[in-house]
């Protein structure tokens, strides 16, 4: 439950730049910002004791990203805190923006990652780009929306793939080749110059993703990752805004924590950074 701010709340100097997602996903967007800004001190929570957010209600993803954005704020001193769960971004973002930032926390800024992977994708000015994504970001149409109103010229062919976030959640990619193999099945015999990889769960499989779509189109595709869009649109960001930029804390402090722990989260977050990292277990 959010809590009112004391009057007169502001940014403190020295914050972290928070970074949410719904479970593993945001850990590997987590780690392509610290090797891209290893000067800022990050704050990471992944809410995985609610994953995957997918086949959740609106209101729900909204209720938690919104206390999880709150435990951020509030409890780790974030200064901005970015949104890697494109599932999230859709469901809740611009109302964090419109009605919780500013009844609670005007001074600070959430952003999410659809926006700028749809820059990305019309800067390329290709006639077709391909989407894989959950079953709720595909129907929300959100990514078709803002790619028509950046460059209505390219058509988005888009593909849900619900079952890759459990299978990865769960420690499953071994598994993952036949599954990842029908969903690609969609893009034979279209003109796709790309995939945007529409979940931030995804780059766990990113080269699996790449040599299937290459064997199942005939050709090979760019593979659209937002571990590489993000960090470069953050530090864009910082550049137009240095009210924010200055109140970053230096020294590269790094806390994660998740709404519930296992083994085998602890042994993938592991892997991706190369060693066991503390990871603390929250209430919210």
């Amino acid at each position: 439950m959010t809590e009112k701010p004391a009057p007169g709340d502001m940014i403190e100097t020295g914050s972290d730049i928070g970074v949410f997602d719904s479970g593993l996903g945001g850990l590997i967007v987590t780690k392509a910002l610290i090797e891209a800004m290893p000067q800022y001190s990050f704050s990471y929570l992944g809410d995985t004791k609610h994953v995957p957010y997918g086949p959740r209600s609106q209101e729900a993803i909204y209720g938690f990203t919104r206390d999880c954005v709150d435990f951020l704020f509030r409890r780790r001193n974030c200064a901005i805190v970015i949104i890697a769960c494109n599932t999230a971004s859709i469901a809740a973002l611009r109302r964090l923006q419109q009605e919780y930032l500013r009844a609670n926390f005007p001074e600070r800024r959430i952003l999410g990652v659809v926006i700028p992977t749809m820059e990305y994708v019309a800067s390329k000015g290709a006639g077709s780009a391909g989407l894989l994504a959950t079953d709720s970001t595909v129907r929300s149409g959100v990514y078709d929306a803002e790619l028509a109103k950046l460059d209505p010229g390219t058509r988005l062919v888009s593909v849900a793939a619900p079952l890759l976030v459990p299978l990865i959640e769960n420690d499953g990619g071994r598994f993952a080749g036949p599954i990842v193999r029908e969903y690609l099945e969609n893009f034979r015999g279209t003109d796709i110059e790309s995939i945007i990889l529409g979940c931030t769960h995804y780059p766990y499989l990113e080269g699996l993703i790449r040599d299937e779509a290459a064997a199942v189109i005939g050709r090979p595709v760019e593979i659209i990752s937002q571990t590489r869009i993000i960090p470069e649109s953050l530090g864009d960001y910082f550049a137009r805004h240095p009210e924010i930029e200055r109140k970053l804390a230096r020294g590269g402090a790094r806390s994660f924590a998740v709404t519930d722990v296992t083994e085998s989260y602890r042994a993938q977050a592991a892997r991706l950074f190369g060693g066991e990292i503390e990871i603390e277990k929250i209430d919210i």
